[in-house]
């Protein structure tokens, strides 16, 4: 491996959106912790080990995890769970907005209620 390589494969490992932990691939893209760790066993996958608070978990490369993805299910497959996916996170912006509008209109009525006075 080249040094140039080397520092591509860091760069990725550090850009926003390349990486996942086991538990987000075995949610986002159905895999099982025993494909997971059979992946990495067989060199498909890369990680690296990490912890929040500490509570340890696996770093993987998401274009290493959607690669096995298509490989075990196919390409229609890794579309939909993707789909699926962005579609989770849309509906809980949507709600996180809803809430936040519904506290602006109160505190806009008591405003408007206050002005009257």
């Amino acid at each position: 491996m080249t040094t140039s390589d080397r520092a591509d494969l860091d760069s990725e490992w550090l850009r926003k959106g390349a990486t996942l932990s086991d538990k987000t691939a075995g949610k986002e893209y159905g895999l099982t912790q025993g494909e997971i760790v059979g992946a990495i066993r067989a060199g498909k996958l890369q990680y690296r080990r990490n912890s929040v608070h500490e509570n340890p978990f696996l770093r993987l490369l998401r274009r290493e995890v959607e690669a096995l993805v298509t490989k075990k299910h196919g390409d229609d497959y890794l579309k939909v769970q993707q789909a699926k996916t962005e579609l989770a996170g849309i509906n809980r912006k949507l709600k996180q907005m809803k809430t936040q509008v519904a506290v602006l209109e109160e505190r806009r009525a008591k405003l408007m209620a206050d002005l009257r006075k």
